[in-house]
Parts: C-alpha cells; sequence; structure tokens
C-alpha cells in the first residue's frame, strides 16, 4: 500500500524545525568569535568592518551575516549594504548578565548534539551515561544558561520568598549548595551574604575545580569553599541547603533529600529549583516541554541511570511527584515558595 502524504503543514512544521536546527552552529559561532558582542551598539557595519572588529575573514563573515539576517537575528540594510544588531536582540546573544541571555543556551544544545552517540548507544542497552563523558560545550552551556536566571531571581526572588531566611542569612548562617556545578549559584549567595559560611557541592570533580577557578577570578575564595562530596554523603550541618536543577539528575533523590532533612538545622530550610511542569504529560506539550524533555533525553535520565539506584525522575517530574519523594524523605512542610514561569521553586522544611 502506498504511504499516505504527510499534510502539507506538518511537512512545513518539520522544515520549521530543520531550518532553526541548522540555525544552531551559527549562534555559536557568532557568540564564540565574539561577533555579536563586537556589533552591540556599533551600528550598521559592512562585513569587512566586522571582520576588522573581530580578527576573522570578511568572505566567512559575509555569510554569516546573510544568514542571520535571514533569520531577523541581524537586519540588513539593503541601500547601505550594511548589517546592524538591533539594540532589543543586544539583550538575547549578546549581554551575558541580561535575564534574557540565549547564547549559552544555544552552546548547551551545541554539546548535546555532540554527545548523543553516547545516548544513542544507552538507548540500545539501558544503561545511563556518566556526566564525565558529555560534551565540554555541555558543561560550559549549563553554567550560562543557568547564570542569567539565578543572577536575576536567586537572591531576589527565590530566597526572599523563604519564610524568615533572609535575615538569618544577612546575620549570618551556614550554606550547602548541593549539586553547584561550576558554582554560579554558590557566587552569587557568597557576594550577596558575606556573613555566611557557604560550601558548594558536587560529586564531578571537573566542575569543582571550574568553580573553585570562578571563586579565585571573583575574588571570593575567603568566602565560599568548594568540595567534591555527592548529594547523600556530604559533611555538615545547615540552615539552608539548595538544590537548584539538580534534583532531576540524581540517582536516589529520596535518599538525597533524607541526608539534606538530617543535615538541616532544626529551623532550617531546603530550597529546591527545578524546570516547570505540569503532573501530566499533556500538561507539558508545550514548547516549554518539548526543550526540556530534550534535555531530559541528553542528559537528565542518563546521567541518574548511570548511578547507583537510577530511579530517572527526569526534567519534567512534576510538583506532585517532587512532593512524593520530598516528604517520605522526612520532611513535613512542602510549599510551592514562587510563581515562575520557568521554574518550580520548592520550599521544604522538617
Amino acid at each position: 500500500m502506498k504511504p499516505k502524504e504527510p499534510a502539507r503543514p506538518f511537512v512545513e512544521r518539520v522544515f520549521e524545525d530543520f531550518v532553526a536546527a541548522m540555525s544552531l552552529p551559527m549562534v555559536v559561532l557568532g557568540d564564540r568569535l565574539g561577533l555579536y558582542r563586537a556589533m552591540a551598539g556599533a551600528g550598521p557595519l559592512t562585513p569587512s568592518a566586522l571582520a576588522r572588529r573581530t580578527g576573522t575573514a570578511e568572505r566567512y563573515v559575509r555569510e554569516w551575516l546573510s544568514q542571520q539576517a535571514a533569520g531577523g537575528y541581524v537586519v540588513y540594510d539593503e541601500k547601505a549594504d550594511r548589517f546592524y544588531l538591533p539594540d532589543e536582540h543586544v539583550a538575547v546573544l549578546a549581554d551575558e548578565l541580561s535575564p534574557s541571555f540565549l547564547a549559552g543556551a544555544f552552546q548547551l544544545a551545541f554539546g548535546y548534539a555532540h554527545s548523543t552517540r553516547h545516548v544513542l548507544a544507552a538507548f540500545r542497552t539501558g544503561e545511563g551515561v556518566v556526566y564525565d563523558h558529555q560534551d565540554p560545550d555541555v558543561y560550559m552551556g549549563v553554567e550560562r544558561f543557568y547564570l542569567p536566571a539565578y543572577t536575576a531571581n536567586l537572591t531576589s526572588s527565590w530566597i526572599p520568598a523563604l519564610e524568615g531566611m533572609p535575615d538569618k542569612l544577612r546575620a549570618g548562617a551556614r550554606i550547602g549548595d548541593i549539586g553547584c556545578g561550576h558554582g554560579v549559584s554558590t557566587l552569587l549567595l557568597a557576594g550577596t551574604y558575606p556573613a555566611c559560611e557557604i560550601t558548594g557541592f558536587d560529586y564531578h570533580p571537573r566542575s569543582i575545580e571550574r568553580a573553585r577557578e570562578r571563586a579565585r577570578a571573583a575574588g571570593l575564595s575567603d568566602k565560599v569553599r568548594f568540595e567534591v562530596a555527592g548529594a547523600s554523603e556530604f559533611p555538615g550541618r545547615y540552615d539552608l541547603v539548595l538544590l537548584l536543577d539538580c534534583l532531576h539528575d540524581m540517582g536516589d533523590p529520596e535518599a538525597a533529600c533524607r541526608h539534606i532533612c538530617a543535615a538541616l538545622e532544626p529551623e532550617g530550610a531546603l530550597l529546591i529549583v527545578e524546570p516547570l511542569a505540569g503532573d501530566r504529560l499533556a500538561d507539558n506539550l508545550t514548547p516549554l516541554g518539548r526543550a526540556y524533555y530534550a534535555a531530559s533525553t541528553l542528559n537528565c535520565v542518563p546521567t541518574s541511570l548511570s548511578q547507583p539506584h537510577g530511579l530517572a525522575l527526569g526534567a519534567q517530574a512534576g510538583e506532585a511527584r517532587l512532593r512524593d519523594i520530598v516528604t517520605r524523605a522526612g520532611f513535613s512542610r512542602f510549599r510551592r515558595a514562587v510563581e515562575a514561569p520557568f521554574n518550580l521553586v520548592i520550599e521544604a522544611r522538617r
């Protein structure tokens, strides 16, 4: 039987995805070569002028600019034969501290594309993929992807939503940042709450090395410590423990929460930040869910499966499942602390 011809709208939808996929390496090139940053605030530029500013070859720059103009990332002035980056695009493509910055997200996706070979094998075996097997662009992409959100929200919105916690931190308290990665969140805490004793923990040694480098570069080495330790074994007692975008990556999130519960002081709190998700699959069939399920397939689930227990919670677990894990671990209070557009922000207490 002859296969049924696909509906034209679906063909167009898939072709649009192909076009978007082809744009991925182009954004990475623009970011890595400093092309966007060189265009920011510079007004209309010829390809040769942009090439001189960035130490690149004019012929390549012209082709790149043409592709960017076709996608609406830059604007082409045909009469002057010049290209410019609109001011409202600078925050998205060139300003790493902007809450809207997304070039780091493209770097992350680029890294995932290069790590697919490991996941391809795991699909056939059902085994996990250790985080060390991810492409280096994944590590740096994660750092740059989370930095804008944490800078905009962690100390100005999320922590202030925890009952009594801002005053306690200003006076001086002990903070444990579990699964800290490159230390983006840990260093933000150190800069905001200088009276606190802050330690970042991660089971990935290379991430801890990078976090220590970032602390030295920021002049915060005397304000914060970074140690290699898993979420179920880190030492010490704390007034505040953070699990920022990492609980779903763990092999045994309940054991981690149980250990955290025992490590908290009587009036301490656990702050959990997870990707926004509903409790039903149907709730998550959105563009945001599409991106999170992709990241979950390529990184979160494989990473969890590579660890003991390997629950593979996934990046779209939803609030109900998170509540079940946290309360079974010994926490008696669980509430959504902040209504955020892209995250579930949870406060848990003993």
